[in-house]
């Protein structure tokens, strides 16, 4: 608001088998809801997630309302923030953006908003529209989010087609502004918000929560502040749900205002705006936008300090902390509204310093809920996307109903292609130059590759001296419930079993364990230990022979196009893997591993090996050529331990593969020193008794002899590197 303007590759090996002790998912009916939408009982854990969901009579979840959601927190008692962002100009600033909004996502702001730019197409495509950006924040990055939304130069056909926009994405809330006038501006049926929010309410019942923008000094272009009140009243009365003010500089503005707003009868929550100050520049530009008078005892520190950054913003981190407690000790505000500027430094200090920061968020699922309403149901995905759940949430966003309680069978809503590789928020959040630091520049071999992955698991620095913090399957750093079984996976990476996903066996921990809890309170959670990695084609050959020994194991391996695909799951009965026992309510399965699912995820896990890796390099190069050799050879593997109760034997499997592996190699070494010496020796003596028959005076500049070229061959065959496959 501020400013608003494997050898038998190529055979299907599909076989079906029972599950040793693995409970199940199947379902005969599909996606089939055991949602009644009637119910108006809540889930007792939703406060540790700040309110995502309530719950359905049955267990499932049913979507609350921003409204409802900000009523229940100022009912509570417990204060909230909130924040507000503005479109970038460019791609990169918007992906740089998004990783903000995760970051800042932890703290578990009530809602962020997002505001509108006439100028800039903000109901367009583009990857810099506020459209496009609200869209994201919601359904990549997870947040509540208001859209803001100015009627000046719009007519009624423009709102309409952004409404229905908004709507098509999710996006359920909507900042209902006037804008900024222009003399020379296109025609308009719109002149005020008040008719901004009529007009919505008029369209759409109450399908939007609607916010206005109330000013605690009076709008600069108002009569009077009594006038501007009395319009803030007619916004409320048109239909909006709540207030948003504009920022200020003194707690007793806000105090004032608020309860000049309830003795003329304005009872929706009113919002206090703050803005951090930041800079001399950004607070002379906010200034200037606003056309706000500044208190001189702010001014007179700020100039003292304005060649200073940093002592600014300390100064304003002291002083929005300050005015803030004043307003919450006073009783009159709920909790503060943000005003960022795209910055995540200060409001996030001022944020931990006030109490309002989630230190300890919990989970209502193992993975990230969508607070869109289409997904409010949703309560069960495949693991295999698990450290890429945006790739997911890309892939089943035209979905018209979403998997509760059992995950769908075949004949339930395809996965949709992943080929927008290049979207925003599915690409790698790092730069080219950033991610060749951390993967390589050069590779020589697959040698390096298995070195990138073992510094990434290790957290150790790879030889350029950097951190390998994300690799292209997943682009953050390894989770607080792998670290406990990171030395097994590195030693693993490092013998050539590339893991890309891995959870550890999890036997009846408490639901609000910090590292595995989920869900409710009172609850207990179970995992079997799961492993998925890629590796070569010898130790497929070699695992194949030893998984007759570990009958409680589910496996499936499958090569790149397909035509190698080996399990022993049944093909239409997924297996749960993650799993809750909670009072009052029905098992909950979130996460499970399907075979139809996999041959999805196989494409787009093969595909990133040339997406975000080889397409790094130069067309042609050793580099480029050293990934596209993993991905056509090497296989992708999943394994499961249904024995959840003991430690996992999956370890002493892989260990035992890898060293029939080396000890194959060895003996095939070996094998072939005995050849090369029993050759050698052989060239000798045809070499000696060639040299009998020589005339003594034969020139001693001939060309090299036989045995010595085999001595050479010989040495070079030593010295080249054992193949793995």
């Amino acid at each position: 608001m501020v400013g608003e303007s494997p050898s038998s590759a190529g055979l299907v090996l599909t076989k079906h088998c029972s599950e040793p002790n693995a409970p199940s998912v199947c379902s005969s009916n599909g996606r089939t809801s055991d949602f009644e939408s009637d119910s108006e009982d809540h889930f007792p854990g939703a406060s540790h997630d700040r309110g995502v969901y309530g719950r359905g009579r049955r267990g499932s979840y049913q979507y609350l309302s921003l409204t409802e959601k900000l009523q229940a927190r100022i009912e509570s008692g417990e204060p909230f923030f909130s924040l507000e962002f503005f479109p970038p100009r460019t791609k990169s600033g918007a992906a740089n953006l998004l990783s903000r909004l995760e970051r800042l996502r932890h703290g578990g702001p009530l809602f962020c908003d997002i505001t509108w730019h006439p100028a800039g197409n903000p109901g367009g495509n583009s990857e810099t529209s506020s459209m496009t950006i609200a869209s994201a924040a919601l359904n990549y990055c997870c947040l509540e989010t208001i859209l803001h939304m100015t009627c000046t130069e719009a007519t009624v056909d423009d709102l309409n087609r952004h409404l229905a926009r908004a709507k098509e994405l999710g996006i359920k809330n909507i900042l209902a502004l006037r804008g900024d006038r222009n003399e020379e501006g296109r025609p308009s049926d719109f002149s005020y918000a008040t008719q901004l929010v009529r007009h919505i309410r008029e369209e759409y019942g109450n399908y939007f929560v609607v916010a206005v923008a109330g000013y605690p000094t009076g709008h600069p272009e108002a009569v009077s502040y009594e006038e501007d009140l009395k319009h803030l009243k007619e916004k409320v009365d048109a239909g909006a749900d709540f207030i948003i003010t504009q920022l200020f500089f003194k707690p007793e503005y806000f105090i004032k205002f608020v309860n000049d707003c309830r003795e003329i009868g304005i009872r929706v929550p009113i919002i206090p705006g703050v803005m951090p100050i930041q800079s001399y520049e950004s607070l002379r530009h906010m200034v200037k936008l606003s056309r706000l008078e500044v208190p001189d005892e702010i001014v007179n520190v700020i100039k003292s300090l304005k060649d200073n950054d940093e002592a600014i913003r300390n100064f304003g981190i002291h002083q929005a902390v300050t005015m803030i407690r004043t307003l919450f000790q006073s009783g009159v505000a709920p909790g503060v509204h943000f005003y960022t500027l795209n910055r995540e430094v200060a409001v996030t200090c001022i944020a931990k310093q006030l109490g309002l920061w989630n230190l300890h968020p919990h989970r209502a699922l193992p993975w990230k809920v969508v607070p869109n309403h289409r997904r409010c149901q949703e309560e069960i995905r495949p693991i295999f996307w698990a450290a890429r759940p945006n790739a997911y949430i890309y892939r089943t966003r035209h979905w018209d109903e979403f998997p509760n309680g059992r995950w769908g069978t075949a004949e339930s809503p395809a996965f949709g292609d992943l080929k927008d590789y290049y979207l925003f928020y599915l690409k790698s959040k790092g730069s080219k130059e950033e991610l060749l630091n951390m993967w390589g520049f050069y590779l020589e071999s697959e040698q390096d590759v298995w070195d990138v992955f073992y510094a990434y698991i290790t957290g150790r620095e790879n030889r350029n001296g950097v951190k390998v913090t994300r690799i292209p399957w997943n682009d953050d750093e390894l989770s607080e419930e792998t670290i406990p079984i990171s030395e097994k996976l590195a030693t693993l990476n490092r013998r050539g079993v590339l893991t890309i996903n891995s959870q550890p066996n999890v036997n009846g921990m408490p639901s609000n364990d910090e590292t595995f809890g989920w869900g409710q309170q009172g609850g207990y959670v179970y995992q079997k230990a799961y492993l998925e990695f890629f590796t070569c084609g010898k130790t497929v050959d070699i695992l194949k022979r030893l998984l007759v020994q570990y009958p409680q194991v589910n496996y499936h391996i499958i090569n790149k196009n397909g035509k190698f695909n080996y399990t022993n799951a049944y093909t239409n009965c997924p297996i749960a893997v993650t799993w809750g026992v909670f009072p009052g309510r029905e098992i909950i399965q979130p996460t499970v591993v399907d075979s139809e699912s996999y041959l999805v995820w196989k494409d787009e896990a093969f595909a990133l090996w040339i997406e975000q890796w080889a397409k790094l390099y130069e067309d042609g190069s050793k580099s480029q050529q050293v990934i596209e050799n993993i991905a056509n050879t090497y296989y992708l593997v999943n394994l499961v331990d249904n024995d959840f109760p003991k430690d996992t034997c999956l370890w002493e499997l892989l260990n035992l593969v890898l060293d029939e592996v080396e000890r194959e190699s060895c003996n095939n070494s070996s094998k072939l020193d005995q050849v090369s010496s029993e050759s050698f020796d052989s060239a000798i003596s045809q070499e000696l008794s060639c040299c009998e028959n020589e005339s003594s005076d034969q020139s001693h500049s001939a060309s090299p002899s036989a045995a010595i070229l085999y001595i050479q061959s010989v040495d070079s065959m030593v010295r080249r590197p054992t193949s793995h496959y």
